[in-house]
C-alpha cells in the first residue's frame, strides 16, 4: 500500500492506481489551549477522557484543496482561516469518512468525485485521478490509523486501504484487476497462516467489513477486530449538523422526534426533550435565555388547529412567541444548542448499536458554526460545549471566520487549527 504514503509517488506496476504526489507538510499552526483544559481536566488535574473511541486526527494527503494536510482533533476543535483555505473541505472529508464507516456504499458518499481531486492533479497513463483521505482513533486498541485512497476518474472505486496498530499492518487492500469490482485484501492471522487474503468489494470501506470477515480465533485476528471495531465506533459515532432557519419557521407533525441535519423538525424534538428530558431541556432553556434577544422563560410546542406542532418561546408573564419569529442568528444558536445538550437517541445518527451508549463519544459537526451569530453566541455555544465534553460522551468540530477564530482560540478547551496560508 506505498500508493498511500503521503509525500511519495512510488512506481505504478500494470494493475494498480497511484493517486499522485501529495506535498510535504502543509505547515497547519494550532493556537488554543491543548484539548485536555476542559474544566473537568482542570480540577482532576489530568486530560479529558473520552467516554470511548474518537478521531484525534483527520488526514488529507490529497483532497480538494488540501495535500499533505494532517490536523490535530480534539474535544472541540474550530478550523479557521479566509475563504478558499479548505475549512469545508477538512469536514467534507470527515463526514466522508464517518459514512463509510457506517456502510454506506462510495457512489452515495461523493456525490461528486471529480471535485474532490486536487486541483491540476494530472492523470495518469491510464487517465485515472483520484483522491486520499485517512484518520487517527483513539481507544482501548490505542492509536489506530485508516487511509484510503480513492480513483475518482474514470470510474469511482476504493482502490487502496491501509488499518494500522499495535505496530502491525492490520488491513491492506489494492485493485489487482482493473476489470473486476472487488480488491485483493490482506489481513493479519497470525496464526499458522500469517495473513489471509480475499477479494473485497471496491464500493465500500473495507475496515466496515472486517467483523463479517474475520473469525476472531487467533490472536492476530482478535486484534484486527480490535482495531476495526474501534474505527468503526469512533467514525459512525458523528453527527453533521446544518440548522436551515427558513425551514425550522414552519409547522411539523408530530411524533418525529429525532433531530434530522437541518433542524427543520425543531418543534417535535422540543415536545419530545419537554416531557421525556427534563433536565437537558431545562439546560436548554437557561442556553436560549444566555443567547437570544429578551427574556426566555420556557420553550414549548403549541398544536394547532390542522393537528401539526409549532415551537413556541415562553417570555414571562404568559407571553409566548412563535418560534418562527425569531431572527436566523437566533435560530441557529438555538438548534445548535439543542444538539449539543442531546445524544445518539434524540439525534438523526447512525450510532453503533451494537456498543454501549455509555461507551461512545458523539461528535457534533458544524460547518459554518458561526453563521448569523453574534459574538455572544457563539461564546455561549463553546463554553456549552467545553462544559458538556468534559463529561467524555461529546466532542465539537466545526468551521468559523477568521475574526471569530482569534477570540475562540482564547477560551479554555477549544482548539483553533489556523488554515491562514
Amino acid at each position: 500500500m506505498s500508493a498511500l504514503r503521503p509525500g511519495t509517488t512510488p512506481p505504478s506496476p500494470a494493475g494498480t492506481f497511484v493517486l499522485g504526489e501529495a506535498s510535504a507538510d502543509t505547515g497547519t499552526s494550532v493556537s488554543g489551549e491543548a484539548p485536555a483544559t476542559a474544566e473537568a481536566a482542570r480540577r482532576s488535574g489530568g486530560p479529558v477522557r473520552s467516554a470511548g473511541p474518537v478521531i484525534t486526527e483527520l488526514r488529507l494527503s490529497a483532497f480538494a484543496s488540501h495535500r499533505g494536510a494532517h490536523f490535530p482533533i480534539g474535544p472541540v476543535t474550530l478550523f479557521a482561516g479566509p475563504g478558499g483555505s479548505g475549512k469545508s473541505n477538512a469536514l467534507r472529508a470527515y463526514e466522508a469518512l464517518a459514512r463509510l464507516g457506517s456502510g454506506d456504499p462510495l457512489d452515495e458518499v461523493f456525490l461528486d468525485p471529480a471535485g474532490c481531486v486536487p486541483e491540476g492533479a494530472a492523470a495518469d497513463a491510464q487517465g485515472r485521478r483520484g483522491f486520499r483521505i485517512g484518520c487517527t482513533t483513539e481507544g482501548p486498541a490505542g492509536p489506530v490509523r485508516l487511509d484510503v485512497a480513492v480513483q475518482a476518474e474514470p470510474t469511482l472505486r476504493i482502490v487502496g486501504e491501509r488499518l494500522t496498530g499495535g505496530g502491525e499492518t492490520l488491513l491492506t487492500t489494492a485493485l489487482r484487476d482493473p476489470g473486476r469490482s472487488t480488491v485483493q485484501a490482506a489481513w493479519h492471522t497470525a496464526g499458522t497462516v500469517p495473513v489471509t487474503r480475499a477479494p473485497l468489494p471496491d464500493d465500500r470501506l473495507g475496515t466496515a467489513l472486517l467483523p463479517l470477515r474475520v473469525a476472531g480465533r487467533t490472536e492476530g485476528q482478535l486484534q484486527v477486530l480490535a482495531a476495526a471495531e474501534q474505527m468503526v465506533v469512533a467514525l459512525r459515532s458523528v453527527f453533521a449538523c446544518e440548522p436551515q432557519p427558513t425551514r425550522m419557521r414552519a409547522a411539523v407533525p408530530p411524533g418525529d422526534g429525532r433531530l434530522r441535519r437541518e433542524c427543520d423538525n425543531l418543534a417535535a424534538v422540543l415536545e419530545r426533550t419537554h416531557t421525556q428530558c427534563a433536565v437537558r431541556h431545562a439546560r436548554l432553556v437557561a442556553a436560549a435565555h444566555a443567547g437570544c434577544s429578551g427574556p426566555v422563560t420556557a420553550l414549548g410546542v403549541e398544536r394547532l388547529a390542522d393537528g401539526l406542532l409549532r415551537a413556541t418561546v415562553g417570555r414571562g408573564a404568559g407571553h409566548v412567541t412563535p418560534v418562527g419569529r425569531l431572527g436566523d442568528g437566533e435560530l441557529r444558536y438555538l438548534s445548535l444548542a439543542l444538539v449539543l445538550l442531546t445524544g445518539p437517541g434524540v439525534l438523526a445518527v447512525d450510532a453503533a448499536g451494537e456498543v454501549p451508549s455509555a461507551m461512545q463519544t458523539l461528535t457534533v459537526l458544524a460547518d459554518g458554526l458561526d453563521r448569523d451569530l453574534d459574538g455572544r453566541q457563539l461564546r455561549e455555544l463553546l463554553e456549552l460545549a467545553v462544559s458538556i465534553g468534559a463529561a467524555g460522551h461529546l466532542r465539537l468540530v466545526g468551521t468559523v471566520t477568521e475574526p471569530r477564530a482569534v477570540r475562540a482560540g482564547k477560551m479554555p478547551g477549544v482548539t483553533v487549527v489556523d488554515l491562514e496560508p
